[in-house]
């Protein structure tokens, strides 16, 4: 995570870097320096998992009880003296991070199949050294943080620099994490979690100022340093041959640093010695070897700036036209309204262009002097043609309106204003309808398309699409959100306008209005809901349609269980049907959703597409307003008829109605599992409900404290299964409007991974239901009667759940053995209509393969 080598540079070569500091008098002189504030830090809770994580087990699926005691622990030693702490998780993978993300997650199978190399070998859990944090962790953390008061936000872009903005913004008294990124923003201190001390509240303070003093560079020279030595978006062999060109011509190599230490004073002295010197003269892509690279390049710079910033490194674009990242670059504060102005700086003359309040909208726009007149009006500024466009009288509504000079047909097209936000809109005018049609256009990637699309023309699958719309797209189909535009941008028969992330951008960037309006009032729920940490992929799929999952502990040898990512697979179809069709034209109309989801097998080289699934409903599926937004009496019947759907489960409806909560989540999660995965025994559905019966009546150290037999491959895997089914609940959940308590299905309440590894050792061995309950009356009781419910619902579907031993005798070679390469013949438990039985599913759009797991 962040700069290359630079960690390990600043510990070992700097170490005057890094200052020991206290936290509790921190906190103080912040309070001495601003009488009535509260020391706030905010913390990059990515980098803190593993920090935070202190139970001794960690294979068997995650010790939640204890997990979630060291996290209130962490928050009350901080409460105490007067310290607010503002968590932060990531809500998305950035493109243009896409392929660091990959490589983390291949490096990561790596290293979980040593996991289970070791777990075979020596049949216990590995050392420290091979930790691997629990399935689901980011995700429960943010409920856990919320259920014990946290502040706790989800990012709508790369974390680090809502982060890094947030500190800064809000006078924070640092931020808490472990990235090297946060030495490079110019923000709030930033304090090292892996150095911090629970118990004094000491930590390591690692400070940007000192290292620019050791590098010979200002602040505003970070962000190229770190772009020429790589980061998350600018790869390491970009610039290689650059930093050794570096390092030959460097002086002044020290024999006590490292090659990676020396490279990195190396490239430090050349901007400040080279770069520097031609600083004005000439621009940055003449001194560096950019070459194609130059756009993502100048994405890897822009990346550090944070609003009311920019970079003398290269010239930043006004906020009027737009960037695929949907950033702008040049910023400055209006102190009174509190909203950032975007400031242009003519290419030419780099001088700033003065603004002024428009007295309606109250937004500021740049002004020029007009030669002839004398006169100053509104103008706009082409970065290459280098032209400023002049207001002009539109023929038809007789209002000055600027024009925008095309540098290539060197033709006029008008802006139009919006008649209710009053922001001006690029129009083009589309050769074949002859209607002004607002457009994107960003120079520097030659993107100029029309926002609505042609009825006539056939609605393309996104990887069918030409290079300029390989982007994210944005799916529009709540005909309230065309009621935003006026009639001449969409005509009266566009009911749904599939909006490139670019042309969004457009539509934000020129009317500055939010994303979620492209949404409607459903989009500002799924919005909020997600910035809020509520709920879970929900805003990715209706924003974007692009989700992702990362490692799970899944054993790629074992031929018998199936990744988690096809056994929930059917349920997310159902739940893209939901969000995307909205209750019309049912799943066929919906457009496809890319999954990033690890699995055994998958290179991971493109998402697999994934098409939505219709539910069985009677009357098919509500719409998302009736289930978010409606109060009637009965819809919350409907939610919850629609989550069962959404696992079809529609039929248990009425048995699993008489079950107590949490346990009704925990069965219909149990159902669906079952039904699904045809290699599950009865001695497994008797370990599940157990180890949850029991969890109930035991302490947070009874659980530390229990001691397992051994660790088993199998029951690794089907703790990591039960749990990423609990993600998935979180999901279904929050998309049909949250039927049930979030709290219902949280794993401190419902699983504990030692204590389902000890219950499924004994159920292996043969042990009773009153030995499993741990002869506990009222227990043995629950546990006949969900056991009941499980089984009478399987039943129902054909598919009876018998002891392993009888398994075995009369389905010799249904289940392989771990390694084995034997035939498996599936009994395919899978309903007409209702997708894919696990043992059938294909990757994606990849080729179909039957049985693609058997990689091994």
């Amino acid at each position: 995570m962040g700069v290359r080598g630079l960690q390990g540079f600043v510990k070992s070569s700097c170490p005057h870097v890094c200052m020991v500091v206290n936290f509790k008098e921190l906190a103080e002189q912040h309070r001495s320096r601003h009488p009535g504030g509260t020391p706030t830090i905010v913390v990059d809770a990515m980098c803190c998992l593993r920090y935070w994580y202190t139970p001794e087990s960690w294979v068997c699926g995650g010790q939640w009880r204890e997990y979630f005691s060291s996290l209130r622990e962490f928050v009350k030693t901080f409460t105490a003296v007067g310290i607010k702490l503002v968590f932060f998780f990531d809500g998305m993978v950035e493109q243009s991070k896409r392929d660091e993300w990959v490589k983390r997650r291949l490096k990561n199978n790596r290293e979980i199949a040593k996991i289970f190399h070791y777990i075979k070998s020596h049949r216990e859990q590995p050392g420290r050294n091979m930790f691997f944090i629990p399935s689901g962790l980011p995700i429960f953390t943010q409920f856990a943080l919320k259920a014990l008061g946290q502040e706790t936000l989800c990012s709508l872009q790369e974390a680090d620099y809502e982060v890094a903005s947030y500190g800064l913004q809000n006078n924070c008294l640092g931020i808490l994490g472990e990235d090297t990124d946060y030495l490079i923003y110019d923000t709030c201190p930033y304090f090292s979690i892996s150095e911090l001390s629970l118990d004094s509240l000491d930590t390591i303070m690692l400070c940007r100022e000192k290292l620019c003093q050791s590098l010979g560079l200002s602040l505003s020279d970070l962000p190229l340093l770190a772009c020429l030595l790589g980061n998350d978006i600018i790869p390491e062999g970009m610039f290689e041959s650059f930093r050794y060109k570096c390092l030959s011509s460097y002086t002044s190599v020290k024999e006590n640093f490292d090659k990676k230490g020396n490279i990195i004073l190396a490239v430090a002295d050349h901007i400040s010695k080279v770069l520097r010197l031609h600083q004005g003269e000439k621009k940055l892509e003449e001194m560096l070897p950019l070459g194609p690279n130059k756009a993502l390049f100048n994405k890897g710079v822009a990346s550090y700036l944070l609003p009311g910033q920019k970079s003398p490194w290269f010239f930043q674009k006004p906020k009027g036209v737009v960037t695929l990242d949907k950033q702008v670059l040049s910023m400055s504060s209006d102190p009174k309204s509190k909203q950032e102005v975007p400031v242009c700086t003519h290419p030419e003359s780099k001088q700033e262009v003065t603004t002024c309040t428009d007295s309606e909208s109250k937004q500021e726009v740049p002004l020029c002097t007009y030669p002839e007149s004398k006169q100053e009006v509104p103008m706009c500024i082409h970065p290459e043609s280098k032209q400023e466009v002049p207001m002009c009288t539109d023929p038809e509504s007789k209002q000055e309106v600027p024009m925008y000079t095309d540098p290539e047909p060197k033709q006029e097209v008008p802006l139009c204003t919006h008649p209710e936000s009053r922001q001006e809109v690029l129009l083009c005018t589309h050769p074949e309808s002859k209607q002004k049609l607002p457009v994107g256009m960003d120079p520097e990637f030659n993107l100029e398309a029309p926002l609505y699309t042609n009825p006539e023309t056939k609605q393309e699958d996104p990887v069918s699409m030409g290079s300029e719309v390989k982007q994210q797209i944005t799916m529009v189909s709540d005909p309230e959100i065309l009621k935003v535009f006026s009639s001449d941008f969409f005509p009266p028969s566009c009911t749904t306008v599939r909006v490139p992330t670019w042309a969004s951008a457009v539509l934000m960037g020129v009317l500055d209005i939010s994303p979620s309006l492209l949404q409607g009032e459903c989009g500002q729920v799924a919005r909020a809901h997600h910035v809020q940490a509520e709920s879970y992929l929900v805003y990715n799929v209706m924003n974007s349609g692009e989700v992702e999952c990362s490692n799970s502990l899944e054993d790629a040898m074992d031929q018998a269980l199936p990744s988690q990512a096809f056994v929930y697979r059917p349920v997310r179809q159902r739940v893209y049907s939901l969000l995307l069709g909205d209750g019309e034209g049912g799943a066929s109309t919906c457009p496809t959703v890319k999954e990033w989801f690890v699995y055994s097998g998958n290179p991971l080289r493109q998402p697999d597409l994934v098409r939505p699934l219709q539910m069985n409903i009677p009357g098919g599926a509500p719409s998302l307003k009736l289930l978010w937004l409606s109060q009637e009496a009965g819809v919350q019947a409907q939610r919850l008829d629609t989550l069962l759907a959404c696992f079809d489960l529609s039929y248990s409806r009425e048995e699993l109605q008489v079950v107590e909560s949490p346990f009704q989540a925990l069965c219909c999660l149990l159902i669906y599992l079952f039904v699904q995965v045809d290699t599950l025994c009865l001695e497994d559905l008797h370990a599940f409900i157990a180890q949850a019966l029991c969890l109930e009546g035991k302490a947070t150290m009874e659980l530390a404290d229990l001691q397992l037999d051994h660790v088993d491959p199998r029951a690794v895997q089907l703790g990591t299964l039960l749990v990423r089914g609990l993600t998935t609940l979180v999901l279904v959940n929050s998309a049909c409007g949250f039927p049930w308590k979030t709290s219902d299905f949280m794993p401190w309440n419902l699983f504990d991974g030692k204590l389902f590894h000890q219950k499924y050792l004994q159920s292996e061995k043969g042990y009773t239901a009153e030995a499993l309950v741990e002869q506990h009356r009222s227990r043995l009781t629950r546990f006949h009667a969900l056991k009941s419910v499980v089984c009478k619902a399987c039943m129902k579907e054909n598919r009876p759940i018998v002891s392993r031993r009888h398994w075995r005798s009369h389905h010799s070679g249904r289940r392989g053995q771990q390694g084995s390469s034997a035939h498996r013949t599936s009994s395919g438990y899978s309903r007409s209509g209702q997708g894919q039985h696990w043992r059938d599913q294909g990757p994606g759009s990849r080729q179909y393969d039957p049985d693609q797991w058997r990689r091994y």
